[in-house]
């Protein structure tokens, strides 16, 4: 499975990991929280049932749109703790080691802030 990449048109194959930082420690940026991130992730997928429900039952389009808002914000709550995290992590990682990992991450985090920027 192949997935988009940064906006320079690379992409990454599913398990193939990039970051040079996981290598060496064994983990990801998000690991120490994957818990808490995976009990945040049902808490959002509970929300968007609970829109999909509210479609089926009619409800008033406005208090809809007011749970899309909510929703959206907790996704976009969701991607800045790991994008948090990632700079904490593998881009600090790439930075000790210095040379063109540390620009290919900042180059990495500043797609992934783009693309974040746009939605």
């Amino acid at each position: 499975m192949t997935t988009a990449g940064a906006d320079d048109g690379r992409s990454t194959t599913a398990g193939e990991d990039p970051c040079a930082a996981h290598a060496a420690t064994g983990e990801h940026g998000y690991t120490k929280e994957k818990d808490a991130h995976l009990k945040r992730l049902r808490r959002i997928e509970g929300q968007v049932r609970g829109l999909q429900r509210m479609v089926e039952e009619d409800v008033y389009c406005i208090d809809v749109l007011t749970q899309v808002s909510a929703s959206t914000k907790a996704l976009q709550s969701f991607a800045l703790q790991l994008l948090q995290e990632h700079l904490r992590h593998c881009v600090a990682h790439a930075a000790k080691e210095g040379g063109t990992e540390m620009d290919e991450k900042v180059e990495e985090a500043t797609a992934a802030v783009a693309r974040l920027l746009r939605t």
